[in-house]
């Protein structure tokens, strides 16, 4: 697919746009935070994602939307950790803690098209030792690409060459009905446990039975308590392996009763966090000419779990030269 303008960050650094198809999905990618900009399903006459046609909206509502995050996804409590005996101190950009690999993290920065056809986008970038904190230069190579009938895939790659952590995760909203919110989609996640978290959305470091608790999608269930009541508590990980596998496997699946679309979520990550969208509050029309608000999308991202390095009983996120951090994750989409 041809590649075309999508706007002009301040300093005048140019942001593409790339739109990839295969069957019945097609996808369009910017290189402005690696961001899935637009997901559209045939036969559905609306987005899947929540999104905005411009890049000065993006630039105006930081709100992830589409991003990958990183250098670690999710939350680091006090910004620091302790790797090889030394401790390390990143910048602090929630709070007293560390978020989304800091305030210019990956979902902000412009990335590197190294190649494209008419199912596949390639994007590279090198995140500079000390960038943010961060012990070692990462070099990250991302794959987007879409298989029939309608699958979008994504692709990631990275080394380093001194120890370091890397936690990478996609960071779309999902709205399958194209409007208002997500309430009445039904989700199920097959995981036994979740993470708890304190009042600065840091897990305690407990494994707690989802069994009796708001957070048992074990079968699936509506988002909503069907009340009209707004969920502002869904912010956390569940846990669906105790580690990193090989191939992918089931995280989430998510559903619209309205519109009939559903969508699968797959990946070789042991955990996905979930994120209701209770904090949506943005300032421009969306894709669908919506000014989006509380609980307009979900996030359902596959990842290693919050804190990890800080958390001796997590999955480690350490990363050192000669290894290769890898992750696949699939995004499949259908009609009911």
């Amino acid at each position: 697919m041809p590649v075309t303008p999508f706007g002009k960050m301040p300093d005048g650094t140019p942001v593409e746009a790339v739109t990839i198809a295969a069957g019945g999905l097609s996808a369009t990618v910017i290189t402005f935070g690696a961001v899935i900009q637009d997901i559209r399903l045939a036969g559905v006459p609306h987005p899947l994602v929540l999104g905005f046609p411009t890049l000065d909206a993006y630039l105006r509502n930081p709100n992830y939307f589409g991003a990958v995050a990183g250098r670690y996804a999710n939350r680091i409590a006090g910004g620091h950790f302790a790797l090889d005996g030394t401790l390390i101190q990143l910048q602090q950009n929630e709070g007293v803690n560390h978020l989304h690999g800091g305030a210019d993290g990956y979902g902000t920065r412009i990335w590197t098209l190294l190649r494209s056809d008419a199912s596949s986008v390639t994007l590279g970038l090198v995140d500079a030792a000390g960038t943010n904190g961060y012990p070692g230069t990462l070099t990250v190579e991302l794959t987007y690409s879409i298989e029939a009938p309608a699958t979008l895939r994504t692709s990631i790659s990275a080394t380093t060459d001194a120890p370091t952590i890397v936690n990478l995760a996609q960071h779309s909203y999902f709205n399958l009905a194209g409007h208002g919110d997500i309430l009445g989609h039904q989700l199920t996640i097959p995981a036994e446990t979740y993470l708890p978290i304190d009042a600065g959305k840091i897990p305690t470091g407990e494994r707690r039975p989802v069994a009796g608790t708001d957070f048992d999608f074990r079968q699936p269930r509506p988002i909503g308590k069907g009340d009209g009541e707004i969920v502002d508590t869904y912010d956390h990980n569940l846990i669906v392996t105790d580690a990193k596998t090989d191939a992918p496997h089931l995280l989430a699946h998510l559903a619209s009763p309205e519109s009939g679309v559903a969508l699968d979520v797959l990946s070789t990550e042991p955990g996905v966090q979930f994120y209701g969208g209770h904090m949506v509050a943005v300032s421009d029309a969306g894709l669908n000419g919506e000014v989006y608000g509380a609980n307009a999308g979900l996030c359902l991202e596959p990842q290693l779990f919050p804190d990890s390095p800080n958390q001796p009983g997590f999955p480690s996120a350490v990363l050192r030269p000669g290894a290769v951090y890898r992750q696949e994750t699939l995004f499949a989409f259908n009609r009911g």
